[in-house]
């Protein structure tokens, strides 16, 4: 067994208090996620992690893209035939969470997932490039194949089939919005006494904001 009992670090960037937030969490993830570069990592600001319930029951969790957020919710690209497709068809509630090391900072959103418009979708799409949309088409993401060379001589002939004309979206490629109802935002510091507020959406569409012991 290896021991990591002495993999610990020290919390002593910023703090979190409750002079210094908005009424609305959108607007502190916003602020959060631009102050990210000024500390200096060199981390991907907008990968998060997607978890959800399995069809097995067991939970998943894994790293996507944050690809637009607003005060409606975030949003995200999937295969919707992939395990978290299916996973969020069966259950709808999924939390989203980033973890910002370079600013000792983490958000996790509770929330409920649905399908963007086919528009919304369509345009994002349209925006990729051309490697990323043959590889939405190529994926039967989540199922076994027997290979690597197999996904690359589908991916050989979609080149040949596609060279030179424009590539659909396939209906089964598109993106979620998640509705956060909850919003927890944790500032490390010093001693493990960290910062931690909660926001939680209320019955009147108000944010309630409350501090958590850490």
């Amino acid at each position: 067994m290896e021991d990591l009992s002495n993999y610990r670090r020290s919390y002593e960037k910023s703090e979190l208090l409750e002079s210094n937030i908005p009424e609305d969490p959108i607007n502190l993830f916003h602020r959060w996620f631009h102050e990210v570069e000024d500390f200096g990592g060199n981390e991907e600001v907008n990968a998060m992690t997607v978890s959800t319930f399995g069809l097995d029951g067991f939970p998943k969790a894994r790293v996507v893209l944050l690809k637009k957020y607003n005060e409606e919710g975030f949003i995200f690209y999937t295969n919707y035939n992939s395990e978290k497709g299916k996973a969020i068809e069966q259950n709808s509630n999924v939390c989203l969470s980033f973890f910002w090391h370079s600013a000792e900072r983490q958000v996790i959103i509770k929330g409920i997932a649905e399908k963007t418009t086919e528009n919304i979708s369509d345009n994002y799409f349209d925006s990729r490039p051309e490697g990323s949309k043959l590889g939405a088409v190529v994926s039967n993401q989540s199922e076994v194949i027997p290979s690597r060379e197999f996904l690359e001589d589908n991916l050989k002939e979609l080149e040949k089939t596609f060279s030179n004309k424009s590539i659909p979206r396939p209906k089964h490629w598109g993106g979620y919005l998640v509705r956060p109802v909850e919003v927890e935002f944790w500032q490390g510091r010093a001693n493990r006494l960290h910062d931690r507020i909660r926001y939680s959406l209320q019955e009147d569409y108000s944010w309630k904001k409350e501090r958590l012991s850490p």
